[in-house]
């Protein structure tokens, strides 16, 4: 890329203005540098109202129709947080109509689709492609692994990583189910990619998984759970165990513990809000962090410094479309083992 084009402020356009979807809009509009959220796109009225009113984006630049959007000249580069089931076709339409893209995890349900989308960017080597794995760039995820790298505890051969969400007593998750691909593939899709990361990207080889409904009897009618553990064989003998809960009563913990011939590291333990104790005949407490949002909320800033960083020629990517497909691939066989009982390949 050239230094003028580098120069540029990158124009963005953002699909999907709902939870997450709205927090990346404030995050592109208010505090990255070098980028102009110019457009956005959603089926929702009520979506781009607030897209006009709080981000300013002009009503010629507002799109009810995806393949408007992704059409829309005034854009170089888009942001999709939409429903999972959309991911891998629209990722393709944005590549082919020549704009960089940042998709949120997983890439997609299947295998398949997965690789579709990677045949499509291969077909397009100037653009960026980028899964939003959002833990990678936490600073105590990227220290840890930096440790890992410098052979701090030797060599690893096992993670037990979490993703646990506060209980939501309305049945958000109940709700979502029915898209969300199962507990594994909406939460531990995360800790999956960490543990490849951690492990240095070792073949996956059989998973094995079991579960249980602690509290939301709905999700039977989805095959999901509630409450899931799964254990991942790795080529090279090293393992992965993970747990991922939708029924903590006080809040949001996401811990991984990494384990190596000369020793271990933590990251997220006790769920801290800050640090502040306060000790008293009732015992020691802390507040605890209510979200995964707020857990990661500097992550998500610097995932999107990357992503533009990437975009205008800066740095490359060190987190791969390969990475997003060998998560899903694991993912769905956790799963299929879930519902099988039996331990499957990967």
């Amino acid at each position: 890329m050239s230094t003028s084009a580098s120069a540029a402020k990158l124009r963005v356009g953002i699909a999907g203005l709902g939870r997450l979807g709205r927090r990346h809009a404030e995050a592109l509009a208010f505090s990255t540098r070098h980028v102009e959220l110019v457009a956005a796109c959603s089926p929702v009225a009520a979506e781009l109202e607030l897209a006009a009113a709080e981000f300013g984006i002009a009503p010629e630049h507002l799109h009810a129709d995806f393949e408007a959007f992704v059409d829309d000249a005034a854009i170089d580069a888009v942001v999709l947080v939409t429903p999972t089931s959309l991911h891998a076709d629209q990722t393709i339409a944005a590549l082919r109509a020549g704009k960089h893209v940042f998709v949120e995890k997983p890439l997609a349900l299947n295998v398949e689709d997965c690789e579709r989308v990677l045949a499509v960017a291969a077909e397009h080597p100037q653009q960026v492609a980028m899964v939003g794995f959002v833990r990678r760039f936490d600073p105590s995820y990227r220290r840890a692994a930096e440790d890992i790298e410098a052979g701090r505890i030797g060599r690893p051969f096992l993670v037990r990583s979490q993703t646990c969400d506060r209980n939501d007593p309305q049945g958000f998750f109940v709700r979502f189910a029915p898209t969300s691909g199962g507990i594994f593939m909406d939460c531990s899709v995360h800790d999956i990619d960490l543990a490849r990361w951690m492990l240095g990207r070792p073949k996956a080889l059989r998973a094995f998984a079991s579960g249980t409904i602690a509290l939301h009897p709905g999700l039977a009618d989805c095959g999901d759970v509630d409450n899931g553990l799964a254990i991942v064989e790795f080529e090279g003998g090293a393992r992965a165990v993970f747990y991922a809960s939708r029924t903590l009563p006080h809040g949001h913990e996401t811990t991984t513990e990494v384990i190596g011939t000369e020793g271990t590291l933590q990251v997220g333990f006790g769920a801290a809000r800050d640090r502040i104790e306060r000790r008293s005949a009732a015992g020691v407490h802390h507040e605890v962090l209510p979200d995964f949002f707020e857990r990661f909320r500097e992550a998500f800033a610097l995932e999107m410094v990357d992503f533009v960083a990437a975009c205008r020629g800066e740095r490359a990517l060190t987190l791969t479309l390969s990475d997003a497909l060998e998560a899903t691939r694991i993912g769905l066989a956790i799963t299929r083992s879930l519902r099988s009982g039996l331990p499957e390949a990967v």
